[in-house]
């Protein structure tokens, strides 16, 4: 289930008034695999005093098995099938901070949905800081391939025109985890506060998605 975040140590002004302008919305954070969305996520959870969410844990739970064996088992587009379910699920639970698998954002009725109930913001990372963060870890079934690299350009190459419609765009680069947290809560506020953002009301939220996976 999800991860409680736990209450940082001093509350901003700034931090409130984000917390307060999102109302029922999440926050919901996108990008490629390595680019940091698990890690920048907790803190910046941590920072707005949000819950934590990572929808990859979430889909794991509810399949009862890992992803690499989902992938091996059923296949990429089962996955993704429940992928769109949990995340629609997760977004109607009212205000998180949520990270997305790296193929999420891909989905059009998952944009839409995004697009609806929260705020989006991309972790952009270079391909040269993906493949050296992702490279030892043996959990990321489609860089099973002899040429990571060249699978992690394709995959760069097919996402980002759809990863350029979010919301605001954070540079996720090898600086500290809390630097790249400063960031994104200022270019989280000034998104919030711009007058087109101010006006305008959260989506209406309609009955739940109960089925998962």
């Amino acid at each position: 289930m999800s991860e409680t975040a736990l209450p940082a140590l001093a509350d901003t002004s700034q931090e409130a008034a984000i917390v307060a302008a999102l109302g029922r919305r999440a926050v919901v954070l996108v990008g490629m695999m390595g680019a940091g969305k698990s890690t920048i996520g907790r803190r910046m959870a941590m920072r707005l005093r949000l819950p934590f969410v990572d929808a990859d844990h979430e889909i794991e739970a509810a399949a009862g098995m890992s992803i690499p064996d989902i992938f091996e088992v059923h296949g990429e587009p089962h996955f993704r099938d429940g992928e769109a379910r949990v995340i629609a699920r997760l977004l109607e639970g009212g205000p998180i901070l949520l990270a997305t698998g790296g193929g999420a954002f891909m989905r059009a009725e998952t944009r839409e949905r995004i697009r609806d109930k929260a705020i989006s913001l991309w972790l952009k990372a270079d391909a040269d800081v993906i493949l050296r963060r992702v490279k030892k870890r043996e959990n990321r079934p489609l860089l099973k391939t002899p040429d990571p690299a060249g699978t992690i350009a394709r995959l760069i190459e097919a996402r980002h025109p759809f990863y350029e419609q979010t919301d605001i765009t954070i540079d996720s680069r090898d600086v500290p985890h809390e630097k790249i947290v400063d960031e994104a809560i200022v270019a989280l506020h000034e998104h919030l506060f711009r007058p087109h953002a101010a006006s305008a009301l959260p989506a209406s939220s309609g009955d739940p998605l109960s089925s998962i996976l």
